[in-house]
């Protein structure tokens, strides 16, 4: 006992002679907004450790565990001067209060400073560029500037940085509320931008308590000009063309500070999905766009579309965000499938299908988020979010299969119908406590989510089978389906701070989630006229109740250039299903895992850093798998679900290498990120007989697959992405080179035989961006990707393809405001399937006319596709099959437009574009940078 009371007075001890802290908000001095992303440091007089951090999405920063002592406080933030203090710490805290930044102030008139600007900086693990060093056309959308910069890049319509699809967008380090990423950085113009941040943003539980739990999304931070947050900006266009092509849209954001709003609408026929203030005219440059390959969308598509953002401040303690987002959609769409089957017993199964989908899809969305920071130590976080949605879906499908000779085996031809409404609804409250300054930080989360979904099915049938005439089927049905989830889950961190670096926090979760399922097939009765005969075989009532709780311990050491944290999870669940339908079955089910995590972080020196992060979770099987129920809505790709799987067990590595050398603005990023999955939830297809029971009536015909879900060992995937850019000043513009290597290991059954599908990926591209001038803007990229598919099975089936997707953006303001803009997207597809494309040129472009005072206005002439030759194809790797798809796509059509470009800031005159044009964002001419 005497040694407990020593341990305890000695961890006291510690604490209170660390309880000094340090903390401030770092503003900026002209208009008095936070500035995000500063880097405070706080270097001591005598000889100690130097502590750093940087200011959060408030302004706000803080020291813990500062040593008596004086200190020199300094603050650096891009753009602005270095702000210096003293500072002398003794007992208790030290408010410094409100750090006024001012503005650098360099503006003498025409100084011409010889050199290029700066790129940007590393800060640890975040990437800053300066948007001052990328030149856009005047009326260029932050997409078009972010994709000039090292390490992001637009892949299958997505944007992606150092490798991983962008999840989250702030400005000016507040929120950007919504799912869409693409709408929020197509709606923000080049010219408002200062510099962007790229970081994995951490989650709103993780920077409420100080330890990671791992939930990091891949972020952009835009901070915009100060002359640009007051004030509104946006653009309209209108345009016909021919076949009765049309668009009209419009995108308006409106600045007060804090106060952002942003409206945007769009309708059309033209396969646009929402309208940006980059817009080329006429919607014709689409290729960046599109799907796989840098195609456009598949199918043709009339498209209704209304969204609202909103961001404030409700006083001095209160931000909060909102998005509404309306969204209607037509998509007819046509499509041919050619699947190479891998089979146990049948060698070279070859599946060909036609299909034509008709689908009308409405939904209303809503996101609210709300932050009450109630004081220094207290913050609360309310965000519901809700959405509705309707699709109506008609589909008629051909299909066949043929044995490896060619002999047909079957052939189907079924229509269906579907009608289907879903409710989603989520809800977390996230409340964090700190106590004092003792270092002490309580942290509790509860979610609460609904969702329902109720769907009408019409299912037509009309089967031939070759072997055996008397086996042909015909079948009309009607399907019921009802289902409901409700889950919650609720969380309680504990931390404390055990000496100068250290931190150790406990944590308890639990959480529960209950799914109710009720489908219900009915067979049309002809004597009745209507589906009143109910099928059992085909219907399944479904129940399930999963309850997980987790408990352990994580620890934390950070110093000046080190992090390193450890989590120990211990994981105890249960899984309880009960069937009614096709026949009573009850399960109950008990796991057990230790769940394990650690982060190690190494600032190797100031603009260069070394991350490593090691995390383990489980997965529940969805509905679906678990759902005991035949689906035929395919007869030749039926499937079934499993009520007897267990959770997956998933291991995730991640290692990244970031470098950004400020004196030659040279990048290098290289990141390796890999999975290991046990109990991995695969697929097992029969072509003959199987082990589970099948309804009664139910016709297995020739060459028919039957899938169904099984746990399964040996999933891999594992990828790696680097990427080196620099400056090539002889012709004023930007290199970047990236490459990649791949490998994924999917493992599945096949007549009860193990095959593993292995896929070798090996990618190369690179990417040359211009700052020549104020009246050209060009981009040239190339990307190559050789595939080498392996099946343990068949080896004779194995399969290597290679893809080269090519891409030229250019626009020239040839003469008094006369604009040329075109974009060649090329295709090159070797290795595919017979029967599809295997490469095209895609070739859009537009000429247009300035107008007015202030060139705000343009009238253009733009084609589409003007080749003929835009296709889709997309490759599906399985671990049963290879399949080519090719679907149909929006091809050669002419457009004129007008647009009006409304811009007005605080100075209360719109800028003159023209002059926009020859100053380039920021001031930038030539290569050099303009100070006024």
């Amino acid at each position: 006992m005497r040694k407990l009371f020593s341990l305890l007075v000695l961890l006291i001890s510690v604490s209170q002679a660390y309880a000094q802290a340090v903390f401030g908000t770092v503003q900026s001095g002209t208009d008095k907004s936070p500035l995000p992303g500063a880097s405070v440091v706080l270097k001591p007089t005598a000889e100690a450790g130097m502590l750093t951090t940087v200011t959060d999405t408030e302004g706000a920063f803080r020291f813990d565990r500062v040593k008596s002592g004086v200190y020199t406080l300094e603050v650096r933030f891009l753009g602005f001067s270095v702000l210096s203090r003293n500072v002398q710490v003794q007992q208790g805290a030290v408010d410094v209060g409100v750090l006024a930044l001012q503005e650098e102030n360099n503006k003498l008139s025409e100084v011409q400073v010889v050199g290029r600007a700066q790129l940007g900086e590393q800060k640890g693990d975040t990437s800053q560029f300066n948007a001052k060093a990328f030149k856009t056309t005047a009326d260029a959308s932050a997409e078009d500037l972010v994709t000039k910069m090292p390490g992001v890049t637009i892949q299958d319509g997505k944007v992606q940085a150092q490798g991983e699809d962008v999840k989250q967008v702030m400005i000016d380090g507040k929120r950007y509320t919504g799912e869409d990423v693409n709408t929020a950085i197509r709606n923000l113009s080049a010219d408002m931008i200062e510099s962007v941040q790229v970081f994995d943003g951490q989650s709103d539980r993780a920077a409420f308590s100080g330890f990671d739990d791992g939930n990091r999304v891949k972020t952009l931070n835009f901070t915009t000009k100060k002359d640009r947050r007051q004030g509104y900006m946006g653009k309209a266009s209108a345009g016909y063309g021919t076949d009765d092509r049309y668009m009209v849209g419009a995108s308006v954001n409106y600045f007060n500070n804090n106060r952002r709003i942003t409206v945007t609408g769009l309708t059309n026929n033209i396969n646009m999905f929402d309208f940006s203030v980059g817009e080329t005219p006429g919607g014709g440059m689409r290729g960046r766009r599109g799907g796989w390959g840098g195609g456009s969308p598949t199918g043709i598509i009339n498209t209704n579309n209304f969204g609202l953002n909103y961001n404030d401040m409700w006083g001095k303690k209160i931000e909060v965000s909102g998005n509404y987002d309306y969204s209607s959609r037509d998509i007819l769409n046509k499509q041919y499938r050619y699947r190479q089957n891998i089979s146990g017993d049948r060698l070279g199964q070859i599946y060909t299908e036609n299909s034509e989908n008709d689908n009308t899809e409405e939904s209303h969305r809503f996101n609210f988020r709300l932050q009450y920071n109630i004081n220094e130590n207290n913050r609360l976080l309310v965000t519901p979010n809700i959405s509705v949605q309707r699709n109506d879906n008609a589909t008629n499908r051909s299909a066949n299969t043929v044995d490896g000779e060619g002999t047909m085996l079957t052939e189907s031809q079924n229509r269906n119908n579907a009608d289907n409404n879903s409710l989603n609804f989520n809800n977390n409250i996230l409340f964090s406590h700190r106590f004092g300054t003792s270092g002490r930080i309580l942290t509790t989360n509860f979610n609460t989510r609904y969702n329902r979904f109720d769907g009408d099915a019409f299912q037509l049938e009309n089967t031939q089978n070759f072997e055996n005439s008397d086996l042909n089927v015909n079948r009309n049905q009607f399907i019921k389906t009802d289902r409901e989830n409700f889950s919650w889950s609720g969380n309680m961190d504990y931390s404390q701070r055990l000496g100068e670096n250290s931190r150790l926090q406990l944590e308890y979760s639990i959480g529960n989630q209950q799914n109710d399922s009720d489908r219900r097939t009915y067979d049309f009765v002809e004597n009745e006229g209507r589906y009143s005969d109910l099928n059992t075989p085909y219907s399944n009532t479904f129940k399930s109740d999963y309850l997980s709780q987790n408990f352990g311990p994580s620890y934390q050491y950070r110093t000046e250039k080190t992090r390193f944290q450890l989590n120990a999870r211990y994981q105890y669940a249960t899984l309880q299903s009960e069937n009614q339908f096709p026949r009573d079955y009850r399960l109950k089910r008990n796991f057990s895992n230790l769940l394990p995590s650690a982060e190690y972080e190494y600032k190797i020196s100031k603009n260069t850093n070394l991350n490593i992060n090691y995390r383990t979770s489980t997965d529940v099987p969805s509905v679906e798998q678990l759902q005991d129920v035949l689906d035929i809505s395919n007869p030749l790709q039926a499937r079934i679900g499993n009520p007897e799987l267990d959770q997956d067990y998933q291991n995730r590595l991640n290692i990244r290498f970031r470098r950004f050398d400020p004196e030659t603005n040279r990048v290098f990023f290289v990141g390796m990120f890999g999975s290991m999955t046990q109990n991995y939830i695969a697929n097992s297809v029969y072509t003959g007989e199987v082990p589970f029971a099948l309804p009664a009536d139910y016709v297995r015909q020739p060459g028919a697959r039957i899938t169904r879900p099984v746990n399964m060992d040996g999933y891999w995937n594992v990828r790696s992405f680097f990427n080196y850019g620099q400056p090539i000043n002889f012709i004023s513009s930007n290199l970047n080179v990236h490459g990649s290597v791949g490998y994924s290991r999917i493992p599945g059954m096949i007549d009860e035989q193990v095959n593993y599908a292995n896929n070798t990926s090996l990618g190369a591209g690179i990417n040359l961006s211009s700052n020549i001038s104020e009246k050209v803007d060009f981009t040239v990229w190339t990307n190559s990707n050789y595939n080498l598919v392996e099946n343990t099975l068949r080896t004779n089936q194995n399969n290597n393809y290679f893809t080269q997707n090519t891409n030229l953006r250019y626009n020239w303001i040839i003469w008094k405001g006369l604009v040329y803009r075109t974009e060649l997207n090329h295709q090159y597809n070797s290795g595919l399937s017979q029967g599809v494309d295997n490469s095209y040129l895609l070739w859009n472009m537009s000429l247009g006319k300035k107008l007015f005072k202030n060139q705000q206005g343009e009238i253009s002439l733009s084609v589409n596709d003007l080749l003929k030759q835009n296709v889709s194809i997309q490759r599906n790797i399985a671990s049963d099959y290879v399949e080519d798809v090719q679907s149909t796509v929006l091809q050669r059509f002419f457009m004129v437009t007008f647009t009006y470009n409304i811009r007005k800031f605080t100075s209360g005159q719109a800028p003159d574009m023209e002059q926009e044009n020859r100053r380039g964002p920021g001031g930038y001419k030539g290569g050099g940078y303009r100070q006024h």
